[in-house]
């Protein structure tokens, strides 16, 4: 099984375009940090082609800067099909990047992301007009083998709420984790890029995992208010704080078998600061802050 981050920030990226917070100043003078773009993730099989996890809105620059290796033809795709965490925008929108696929998109996720991008942010009814989208459906506890892999899926409740374009629509939706298993290799990888819950069940499927790849977005819980930014904490946004008692940083640091890297990385957040204590911190607890680019391989 291989695995590759092809971007490691939150939405907006990093350094996000209209922030000037210390961090993202520190990125846009090369300095102490590197640019990150917004969170994707590419994984295949000891058998079988790429899939992407989330589609963010920088998804042709991730694709053609690292080579994922493309099919026969003159517009063969490089990837059999997208996964889908939740219907928020950063993880979405580039959907619409692959409108010129030569096939119909093969779309995965659960029926609340599918009437998300149905009825609130219509990408599925716009990407059908042009090269088609096939929907695949997963169930949260129920394994499912991508088409043409040697890899499974399994999508757990991972809590939060629906995203903001959703605000009275009805439609109620909750953020969903993945456990990937390859039997050609043994491999299990899990995959949180968005976490606000983090009970037994939640760890339990950590530690049983060789690698995970979880939510760094915030390292407070108060962290945006401290820079002036919004009144919303971490929490209110769907994500459990890195930092402080019953913070994941916490729990991650007691889970001894998988190798454990931090993703969706928020542009405020100390840890993108290489030289910063808080990234000390996360070393010393034995966990990685991912990187665009990195690949693992299982």
């Amino acid at each position: 099984m291989r695995v590759r981050i092809l971007g490691s920030a939150a939405g907006g990226g990093f350094p996000q375009w209209n922030c000037r917070c210390p961090t993202c100043e520190a990125a846009r003078g090369g300095r102490r940090a590197r640019p990150r773009t917004q969170s994707s993730l590419a994984i295949r099989g000891g058998e079988g082609p790429w899939f992407l996890v989330n589609a963010s809105p920088d998804l042709r620059q991730q694709i053609e800067g690292i080579e994922l290796g493309r099919a026969e033809g003159l517009r063969a795709a490089p990837i059999a099909g997208v996964l889908l965490t939740d219907a928020e925008i950063d993880h979405t929108a580039g959907l619409l990047l692959l409108r010129e696929s030569a096939t119909p998109v093969r779309v995965y996720g659960d029926a609340g992301v599918q009437r998300a991008l149905t009825q609130g942010y219509p990408v599925l009814p716009i990407l059908e007009r042009y090269s088609g989208a096939q929907w695949r459906a997963l169930e949260v506890g129920r394994a499912t083998t991508l088409e043409g892999s040697s890899l499974s899926v399994e999508p757990f409740d991972v809590g939060g709420d629906a995203p903001r374009y959703l605000d009275g629509s009805g439609v109620e939706l909750t953020a969903s984790g993945f456990v990937f298993s390859d039997p050609a290799s043994g491999g299990v990888v899990t995959y949180a890029p968005g976490l606000a819950r983090l009970d037994e069940e939640v760890l339990a499927r950590f530690a049983a995992s060789d690698l995970v790849l979880v939510d760094g977005t915030f390292w407070s819980d108060d962290e945006l208010a401290q820079l002036g930014i919004s009144d919303r904490s971490a929490r209110d946004m769907g994500h459990l704080p890195l930092s402080g008692p019953g913070g994941t940083l916490e729990a991650l640091a007691r889970l001894e078998r998988p190798r454990k890297a931090l993703v969706h990385i928020n542009n405020t957040n100390p840890i993108l600061l290489e030289d910063s204590p808080e990234r000390e911190q996360v070393t010393r607890a034995g966990v990685e802050v991912a990187y665009d680019g990195l690949e693992v391989e299982l």
